[in-house]
Order: C-alpha cells, then sequence, then structure tokens
C-alpha cells in the first residue's frame, strides 16, 4: 500500500511583500493528496509567487508552509534540493533547452544526477509515451509545435514520478483542441495517477472542463474522458481566488459558480 499523506502542501498565514508592495496577505489553503487547486485571479494577485514559495525560490516573511508535512521556511539549499526532487514544474512556455533534443530536454534531471544511460532512456521512453510523444525523442524544440513543446515539458516534469506537480498557465497562448490535449493530461495524473498538483490559470474554458471531466479507464483498457453528470462536484478538485494578495474564495466549483462577489463575477466576465 502506497504511504498516506496527511497533506501535500499547506500554507499557514503566509505573508509576502516586496518593500511596500504586499504580494501575498496571510494567505492559507490545503492541497490534499491526489487533488488539484486551481488558482484564479488577475494579473498581479501573487498567483506565481505561490508557486515560488512551494518551490522554495523565495521565502515569505511570515507563515508556515509545508510540504508532505516538512516545513521548507527554515530549510538549507541542500535541504531544499531534496525537497524539490518531490516537485514537477509545468511552464507556460515549456521553458525546454532549445539546444538538446527533446530526449536530453526529459532526461536533464536525471542526467544531472548520473543515472544509467539504460535507466534513463527507460524513463524518458515512459514519460513521453504518457504525453503520446514517444516518436519526437530525436528532435530538437524548434521542430516542435507549441502544444507539443508544452507536452515535452509535462514529460519532463513527471521524470521522476513526482507527486507534486506545479502547472503555471500552461495553456496559455494554446488553440482549444491543444488546449484541451493539456488539460486532459492533468486530469490523468489527477484521477488516474493520484498526482497532487496547483494549477494557476485565468481562464475560464481550463476551470469549466477540470471541475467537470474526470479520467476513467474504460472497458477496453483505454483512457476515457466523463462529465460529472449532474451537479455533483468533483472531490479531487477545489479553487482558490486571489484579490491584491487575499484569498477571497476558496472551494467547489458550485460555490464558485454561485458566488454573488462581485470580483469573482467581474473576473469570469473578462475572462
Amino acid at each position: 500500500m502506497p504511504e498516506q499523506r496527511d497533506s501535500a502542501i499547506e500554507f499557514h498565514g503566509v505573508s509576502m511583500a516586496y518593500d511596500d508592495r504586499v504580494i501575498l496577505d496571510d494567505v492559507s489553503f490545503i492541497v490534499n493528496p491526489g487533488e488539484t487547486k486551481i488558482v484564479m485571479g488577475g494579473s498581479g494577485t501573487g498567483k506565481s509567487t505561490i508557486l515560488k514559495l512551494v518551490l522554495g525560490l523565495i521565502r515569505p516573511q511570515e507563515g508556515q508552509i509545508l510540504i508532505d508535512g516538512d516545513d521548507i521556511i527554515a530549510m538549507n539549499e541542500s535541504e531544499l534540493t531534496a525537497i524539490r526532487k518531490k516537485i514537477g514544474m509545468v511552464f507556460q512556455d515549456g521553458a525546454l533547452f532549445d539546444s538538446l533534443s527533446v530526449y536530453e530536454n526529459v532526461g536533464f534531471r536525471l542526467f544531472e544526477q548520473g543515472l544509467p544511460e539504460g535507466e534513463i532512456e527507460e524513463a524518458v521512453r515512459r514519460m513521453l509515451r504518457f504525453v503520446n510523444l514517444e516518436d519526437t525523442m530525436t528532435m530538437r524544440p524548434s521542430e516542435l509545435s507549441g502544444g507539443m513543446r508544452r507536452r515535452v515539458g509535462i514529460a519532463r516534469a513527471l521524470v521522476g514520478s513526482p507527486k507534486l506537480i506545479l502547472f503555471d498557465e500552461p495553456t496559455a497562448g494554446l488553440d482549444p483542441p491543444t488546449a484541451r490535449t493539456i488539460l486532459e493530461l492533468a486530469m490523468k495524473l489527477r484521477d488516474l495517477e493520484g498526482v497532487s498538483s496547483i494549477f494557476v490559470t485565468h481562464r475560464l474554458e481550463d476551470i469549466k472542463l477540470l471541475s467537470s471531466t474526470f479520467a476513467t479507464i474504460g472497458e477496453n483498457g483505454d483512457v476515457e474522458f466523463r462529465s460529472e453528470q449532474g451537479n455533483l462536484s468533483l472531490i479531487n478538485t477545489r479553487f482558490i481566488m486571489l484579490k491584491q494578495g487575499k484569498v477571497i474564495f476558496s472551494g467547489t466549483d458550485e460555490q464558485l459558480w454561485q458566488s454573488d462577489d462581485p470580483y469573482i463575477r467581474d473576473f469570469f466576465k473578462v475572462t
């Protein structure tokens, strides 16, 4: 049986400011094992700051941040490096190295760790198979479409089988079919692999699909995506909305759509 964790991420009273500019103001939330926490808000509301804090790239002035139960605030760089090995990061632009092949990009972390070539190739093939891009191993990022680069970025984030993935606007700038492919990969991780994630987005299409559709294995063994049917909320998907660094909403998609908060209503009109 896999080890049961009480929580994947916990923020308790986290505040962050640069000089006089407040970025996060007393932010608290929990991401449970296997749960996707969708973080929304306008530009400059602190969404990306949350991801940097989880990675230990910056430290808050106040509060506590727990990753798998470990408080990372006072950790040194060596301890943070060990924590980061548990985390996969999917960037908005894929953030691939142009001078390396897809194989070298996806296996980059494993090459740094000095793993045997055979193990690296097996791991890279498995991850590229997961994102349906195994035939691109020898290609360079410049030969891939934008959507393919994002999928390679997801494959790279999954090397080492992390149980926590951070998505930073992964569908931004993509056409609807390609964006849906990225979202389906996120749902496969959530529903079939039990991966916890923070999913930063401002796109209404992302929010609706992630909260209404789930991945399952069909009778023939293929992955299928099904609607939740009716008004039930997916138990492994929750939302928080940020405004001026504060959490003004935390809850289910049903509660989100029913909110009469003017900022939330205007946010969805704009997006």
